[in-house]
């Protein structure tokens, strides 16, 4: 069973950084896409950035040049405890939302569908000022 935890989250002014962070462990995590998707109030669930195990990256368009996805990935062991991170600059209050991380065994040309995840975090909130 795969678990994943996300740290990371918090308030800061249009303009700041934060870096959220996904730990996660069990099962054969070091195979998996990581994915970061975002839902704001009223609005449905949306794709960010994606993270294959070899370390391909993906982001929507709103986020690329301003976000960085990252991980520290030991493929060395189907089992190992891996941490993937975001790292969100120049932040806007658009980018207000839940951020969840999401992971699976899946092809990269459906990194993006949150419906191919089976495993996601509790969320973490970030919340961007003007």
């Amino acid at each position: 069973h795969v678990e994943l935890v996300e740290s990371g989250g918090g308030q800061v002014q249009a303009g700041g950084s934060l870096v959220l962070s996904c730990a996660a462990s069990g099962g054969m995590y070091s195979r998996f896409t990581t994915a970061w998707f975002r839902q704001a109030p009223g609005k449905e669930r949306e794709f960010v950035a994606a993270i294959t195990w070899g370390g391909r990256s993906y982001y929507a368009d709103f986020v690329k040049g301003r976000f960085t996805i990252s991980g520290d990935t030991d493929t060395s062991t189907l089992y190992a405890e891996n941490t993937v991170y975001l790292q969100m600059n120049s932040l806007k209050p658009e980018d207000t939302a839940v951020y969840y991380c999401a992971a699976d065994a899946l092809v990269f040309r459906v990194c993006h569908l949150s419906a191919a995840y089976e495993y996601w975090g509790q969320g973490t909130q970030v919340t961007v000022s003007s």
